[in-house]
């Protein structure tokens, strides 16, 4: 059973065998579990915020490192798993993710906490290529493979939305780690069940893992990062110059060294096909707006609207239903009308879900937000997996290692950057509002680190003072709100208009020659 094709005896071709969608399930739970853990801190943050107290700068790193890692080792693991074996390196990074989880649970401080969420980050590496790969390798027919691809951009677009309820229904009955803590069960039976299902595979003649590369790709997506989260919260200073210098280094660094090596880890010359770099760009803005929304959203229906985290969580439920129904059916649309006009539509109704946002204030009901979250996800389920078809479908199965840690770089990275761009936005705003003249001089301060912090602050004075600072820090909070989401609305109908040119004549049966 742990094979998914035979070989015919008689004519030497390959029989496809039902093995393959129940090896599909085993990296479909993966996948989930990733994506679910890019989102679920966000519901979890008032509570780790009331127990760790972190400053607004550490509860923003609390959120992203772990995307931020995750993306610039994406394109490592990707070729380690062409090297090694897909699912040797799935195993492995399954075991270590569940082992990190109980660290992240159990962390006393903020910097032990971020310390932890980034080897989270390391490990579920190891995961995303693994399973866009194995696909690639085990779904050989092409309308077969856009289905089994449907399946899995499906979840990885869904999990992110389900973080938030998975969140909001464990914060209703334990603390915080418990987001964590939920990890370990789906790993050991993703292991257990992974062993026996999941073929192996892996490029023969891949070549050495160069780990100069390997240095190069994590230094430089993390400064360039970085620098752009630093100079949107807080101006550009010459520490923030100084990450984005040897960030942008790096990565130059990285690129001319791909064209030297007779193995790269990345073949670079993928991206001088204009299709394949307008569903990167696709690919990355999607999750942009996406993941920038439901983070946000859940401080915004906790401690705005004063929702309860479960109540918060199944409020942002339309944005995972959007996602799984697209997400189904995009190949046989992109199919029927073409890749340009699914990816283009999926990005545009994304940016038009997110200038409805700008509408938002603290009373605002519950149709518009939940309309907003349906159409986001409707969105990202067209155009986030019919992009990553057009990425996995680009290059033969031998390199799909690479071309999956190309696609799911995109995804983390946009999800970090939706988190510290947008978030950096918000921030920069609520930190410039004015507290009350009878809130003493302490108390504002700590009021500004965060919304979860003024709440915090308030505790001590007097129910009249407490509640004019509050309501003044959820004002804020939602003035930042409404500005990053206008910006994010910019963002994505921008880039709507450059994948309908930079996807004309793209077809999910065409590849790429080499």
């Amino acid at each position: 059973m742990s094979r998914t094709l035979q070989t015919s005896p008689t004519t030497g071709t390959e029989v496809k065998s039902p093995g393959r969608w129940l090896a599909l399930s085993v990296l479909v739970l993966a996948v989930l579990l990733v994506a679910v853990d890019a989102t679920v801190l966000g519901l979890a943050t008032p509570s780790l915020s009331e127990d760790l107290k972190p400053s607004g700068t550490q509860l923003l790193w609390i959120g992203d490192i772990y995307s931020f890692v995750i993306a610039g080792l994406l394109v490592s693991m990707g070729s380690l798993g062409d090297r090694i074996g897909r699912k040797k390196l799935l195993l492995i990074g399954a075991t270590a993710f569940g082992a990190v989880s109980v660290l992240n649970a159990y962390a006393t401080s903020p910097e032990m906490m971020i310390v932890a969420r980034a080897l989270l980050g390391v490990a579920g590496a190891t995961l995303m290529p693994s399973t866009l790969a194995l696909i690639r390798n085990i779904f050989h027919d092409p309308k077969e493979r856009s289905l089994a691809i449907g399946i899995w951009g499906a979840t990885a677009s869904a999990g992110a939305a389900v973080g938030p309820v998975v969140g909001g229904a464990l914060l209703q009955h334990f603390y915080w780690g418990s987001v964590f803590l939920i990890n370990l069960p789906v790993m050991a039976v993703l292991v257990l069940v992974g062993i026996k299902l999941l073929p192996e595979s892996k490029n023969p003649v891949a070549g050495p893992w160069d780990l100069v590369s390997v240095g190069l790709s994590l230094v430089g997506v993390i400064g360039v990062v970085y620098a752009v989260k630093e100079v949107a919260s807080h101006g550009l200073t010459w520490e923030v110059g100084l990450a984005a210098v040897v960030g942008a280094a790096a990565l130059y660094a990285f690129v001319r060294r791909q064209h030297t090596l007779t193995a790269p880890l990345l073949d670079m010359r993928l991206f001088k096909h204009r299709g394949f770099s307008g569903a990167v760009l696709a690919d990355l803005l999607t999750v942009f707006g996406l993941s920038g929304l439901v983070f946000f959203l859940s401080q915004f229906l906790q401690l705005v609207q004063g929702r309860d985290p479960l109540e918060a969580g199944l409020a942002e439920l339309p944005a995972a239903i959007g996602a799984v129904v697209t997400g189904l059916i995009a190949g046989r649309y992109a199919r029927r009308f073409s890749v340009r006009t699914v990816v283009t539509g999926g990005l545009g109704a994304i940016g038009l879900a997110l200038a409805a946002i700008t509408l938002v204030h603290k009373e605002t009901g519950y149709p518009l937000l939940g309309a907003a979250l349906l159409v986001v996800g409707l969105g990202a389920g067209f155009s986030f997996t019919v992009t990553a078809d057009v990425i996995l479908s680009s290059v033969p199965k031998e390199q799909a290692g690479s071309a999956s840690a190309v696609s799911e770089t995109a995804y983390e990275l946009g999800a970090a950057l939706g988190i510290a761009l947008l978030g950096s936005i918000v921030t920069g705003v609520y930190q410039g509002f004015t507290a009350p003249a009878s809130v003493p001089a302490d108390v504002a301060a700590a009021a500004h680190d965060s919304l979860g912090g003024a709440f915090e602050a308030s505790a001590g004075l007097d129910p009249a003072t407490a509640d004019g600072l509050v309501s003044t820090a959820q004002d804020a909070f939602v003035d930042g709100l409404n500005i990053a989401a206008g910006v994010g609305a910019a963002v994505l109908l921008a880039t709507a208009a450059a994948a309908w040119f930079l996807l004309k004549g793209q077809r999910l049966e065409d590849g790429i020659e080499h």
